[in-house]
């Protein structure tokens, strides 16, 4: 029965090496094979609390079996009952809760149309001058050209109607402008 113990926590010292050390790899190779476990039903059954649980479950059966005096049939349950208490641990205190921690700063150009701005680089009838706009947590600084062909002041607000290029084609929202 040690065999199998030492197995199991090779085998999750390995994934655990092998994820830190490839991982981002492995994720594109593997793109969306395990999408399945993230429905409701097997949410819990990540591969980070299965690991977890299999490297406990030898990690313990190998500190009883070579430390203490107990049974095999004992050291088997309280092994298992320690790999059962890591995956729930680790699932409450790390997996659940970044779950709700990720999000992204990134946006697409077209997220951009329909949203309000203002002029930080005068924009000429013809050329380009420069929007600031909020979007996420935070700002971007885009190229602009006026829709209308008409000049757009500094400090005014605009509302961007379409990209094109890579610049935005604003139109001024203030109507004395």
């Amino acid at each position: 029965m040690l065999g199998v113990y030492w197995g199991l926590l090779i085998t999750g010292v390995l994934f655990a090496l092998v994820t830190v050390l490839l991982g981002d790899l492995l994720s594109n190779a593997l793109d969306g094979m395990f999408d399945f476990m993230s429905g409701d039903v097997l949410h819990w059954l990540q591969p980070m609390v299965l690991f977890t649980a299999i490297t406990v479950l030898g990690g313990a059966g190998v500190l009883l079996t070579g430390y203490t005096s107990l049974v095999a049939g004992a050291v088997f349950v309280l092994s298992l009952l320690a790999a059962a208490a890591s995956a729930v641990l680790i699932y409450f205190v790390y997996v659940k809760p970044m779950e709700k921690t990720e999000n992204s700063v990134a946006f697409s150009m077209q997220d951009l149309v329909g949203r309000i701005g203002e002029v930080t680089v005068p924009i000429p009838a013809r050329g380009s001058g420069e929007v600031v706009m909020r979007i996420g947590g935070g700002v971007t600084n885009q190229i602009a050209e006026s829709f209308d062909g008409t000049e757009i002041a500094a400090g005014l607000k605009v509302v961007t109607v379409e990209v094109k290029d890579g610049a935005l084609l604003v139109s001024c929202l203030d109507s004395n402008h």
